[in-house]
């Protein structure tokens, strides 16, 4: 059963602007970055979305682990970020429409941290914000199921990429089918399934964005609880999307306009990056 949601003319905007990026980063080789900067945007990708759990290891030490150095902290700290680097050193052997795949990663990355990684829990959970229950998930003997029935959505719907991406991350919250490690499971797979589609995410680091707008992450996510459809995190998270490509094309001082962006599209000619490149599978 297709999740609910609608297509709104502001999640239309946000796909044509995302597209224009892509079509630019492409253009300009910035989807197979350099070494360098891509190594970068590993580490800030993996200090992101552990800062947003929690974890208290700067982006320092964790380029001193992937240099295999010993840093001082938290052994489930510096756990967490050996987990992270393994998973996102590998992100290519994940098929991004396999539930197997998917609990594997979350086998390698919640690795002793919890009992039985890569496994969908099997007792009731709630996610509490202060002294509240911010979301109550769905029982335990639904899990695989809803699960079942997301992956069956991003298999069989003739949707955007950038559409499926966003309703898995977000039902897949709604869900919260391990005890621990959602939140990261749910940044990770947005990024093997848009990888799918979309070679530079490989390296384009939105969870840095995410993490500097945690609020208002946290609160589209509750609205999409009220509202029963995922509509408002669609929309925060192609944001954080058009923001993310717009700083790796600054990163590379170079600004493109209509003109630009029309040169650029003309002189590819034969390569057709629309709508394969631009649009994903539709």
């Amino acid at each position: 059963m297709k999740p609910p949601y609608e297509i709104t003319a502001y999640i239309l905007s946000l796909v044509s602007s995302i597209s224009e990026k892509i079509g630019a980063v492409n253009a300009t080789f910035l989807n197979k970055p350099s070494p360098q900067l891509r190594k970068q945007n590993k580490i800030k990708t993996i200090h992101a979305s552990l800062q947003i759990e929690g974890n208290t290891l700067s982006q320092e030490q964790i380029t001193a682990l992937i240099e295999n150095k010993r840093v001082v902290g938290s052994q489930k700290d510096v756990l967490e970020v050996l987990n992270a680097i393994k998973v996102y050193e590998n992100l290519h052997k994940f098929s991004a429409y396999s539930a197997k795949s998917f609990l594997s990663a979350h086998k390698l990355l919640m690795r002793n941290l919890i009992e039985k990684p890569g496994r969908y829990r099997s007792r009731s959970v709630e996610v509490v914000q202060g002294a509240e229950v911010a979301h109550l998930a769905p029982p335990a003997e639904n899990v695989l199921y809803l699960m079942d029935d997301l992956f069956k959505y991003l298999k069989s719907e003739k949707e955007l990429t950038l559409i499926k991406s966003c309703v898995f991350h977000y039902e897949m919250e709604f869900i919260h089918p391990f005890l621990d490690g959602n939140g990261r499971m749910g940044r990770l797979w947005q990024t093997v399934i848009l990888m799918k589609s979309y070679a530079v995410f490989e390296y384009l680091p939105f969870e840095t964005l995410i993490s500097q707008t945690q609020e208002a992450y946290y609160k589209a996510l509750s609205a999409c609880d009220k509202s029963g459809k995922s509509t408002a995190f669609i929309e925060y998270m192609l944001q954080v999307i058009d923001k993310s490509l717009a700083g790796l094309l600054s990163y590379n001082k170079r600004i493109f306009t209509k003109k630009d962006r029309l040169e650029i599209f003309c002189s590819l000619g034969k390569r057709r990056i629309y709508p394969e490149n631009l649009y994903g599978s539709i």
